[in-house]
């Protein structure tokens, strides 16, 4: 027997109160030039039918990750989403109905391929980002924390893939960044900086409605997305993106 075996007996573990676990999913869409948020009506307990992220419980033989991706298959449908840990969020008070600590994820996923109907079914509805609803607890500080992730690995990574549709053009891109940030891009900065990253493909057909010329599709390469070395945005300052070209139209 070790010294720790003597210092931590196993009896030790009777000596704590046990906590829940719950696991609560940022869900982001785009749709119609908008970023969009998955809100559900709480349907129990306390602030019943209040508006709520998505979640669940921890079962006892899952891992945190495996509790998300069932939880957002439950609701979506889909089952290889985007999920990324945000934030842990601990305080003792934050639940009224007992001591609660919840795991936040965000995810991305696109709105035209997930199930509606189950949706429909657990009365969850697509809100605009900026139109959401004030939330039940904390949940409003978890939108705020999931959002500020995923400006930062749009910020270094060339996100879209699981937002846009298959064939995007370079104004549909730039569309979803001004969306994720909320601010407007200068049309000539963004499409050099993104077109020198070589993470995308452009295809032989063209998109005629955005021009008299119209323009051509793109999509992601195959191989992995790996960070930039240098901010595709910066978010304090975004110098790249935000003066003005000279050859911008």
């Amino acid at each position: 027997m070790t010294e720790f075996q003597i210092a931590m007996p196993q009896s030790d573990y009777n000596k704590y109160d046990f906590h829940h676990v719950a696991i609560d999913c940022v869900i982001f869409g785009y749709e119609q030039e908008s970023l969009k948020l998955l809100l559900s009506h709480r349907r129990f307990e306390p602030e019943i039918g209040k508006w709520s992220l998505l979640g669940g419980w921890l079962g006892e033989k899952e891992t945190l990750e495996e509790a998300a991706r069932r939880i957002l298959y439950q609701y979506t449908g889909l089952e290889d989403i985007y999920l990324e840990q945000v934030h842990v969020f601990s305080d003792p008070g934050r639940d009224p109905g007992g001591r609660v600590i919840s795991v936040v994820f965000y995810s991305m996923i696109r709105i035209d391929e997930h199930n509606k109907e189950l949706i429909n079914r657990h009365g969850a509805r697509w809100w605009p980002f900026d139109q959401k609803p004030s939330l039940v607890f904390d949940h409003d500080q978890m939108v705020k924390y999931a959002h500020e992730s995923l400006k930062q690995k749009a910020s270094y990574e060339l996100i879209g893939e699981d937002l846009l549709p298959r064939q995007f053009t370079i104004l549909q891109l730039r569309r979803l960044y001004e969306a994720i940030f909320q601010r407007n891009f200068d049309p000539g900065n963004f499409r050099k900086k993104i077109l020198s990253l070589h993470t995308l493909n452009r295809l032989n057909t063209k998109n005629k409605t955005e021009s008299k010329k119209g323009a051509f599709h793109y999509k992601f390469k195959k191989e992995n997305n790996h960070p930039s070395t240098d901010r595709i945005v910066r978010i304090n300052g975004l110098k790249e993106l935000n003066s003005p070209s000279p050859t911008a139209g």
